[in-house]
């Protein structure tokens, strides 16, 4: 083919090291706009950013030319640094080593933007963990659940 076309969209999510519970709810729609313009600048397209003070969910139409590992240490390394700039929290903040990624066609971004776009209503009924281990068994991923998160805190339904 003379050129390159693709449609490629993945919902990544990712965890703060330790799942603690500490990306400020009030600073939250600032993180998503710089991590939103790291996305268009490696000539990614969001489509939808939302998480909880432990977690974030991502989905994008992902651009071919990065790897997904790549781009996802990239986001997770220059929002680490813009949140530790920013002091936000005292100490060191941190995401944890791993993420997942999962692949949609174009008939269901719009119900997976709304799943992301509701991350508030979800986590009032069920915890991240509960959450996630969904997500995995949805899609058959192989996993040990005593292997899922790092330093794992406990598992509390934040409120407000």
């Amino acid at each position: 083919m003379a050129n390159t076309y693709t449609q490629l969209y993945v919902h990544i999510v990712f965890a703060v090291k330790g799942r603690q519970n500490i990306i400020p709810s009030n600073k939250k729609e600032e993180l998503y706009k710089y991590i939103t313009g790291i996305f268009k600048n490696k000539k990614n397209k969001l489509l939808a950013i939302n998480g909880m003070s432990e977690h974030i969910h991502i989905l994008l139409n992902q651009n071919p030319e990065d790897s997904l590992s790549s781009l996802v240490k990239e986001i997770k390394r220059c929002s680490s640094l813009f949140i530790n700039e920013k002091k936000w929290m005292p100490g060191k903040f941190e995401w944890q080593s791993g993420y997942s990624g999962f692949t949609y066609s174009k008939s269901q971004i719009s119900s997976v933007c709304k799943y992301i776009e509701n991350q508030e209503q979800h986590h009032k009924k069920r915890t991240f963990r509960e959450e996630y281990i969904e997500i995995l068994k949805k899609f058959a991923v192989d996993y040990n659940e005593k292997y899922i998160f790092d330093d794992v805190v406990g598992d509390i339904i934040p409120t407000g």
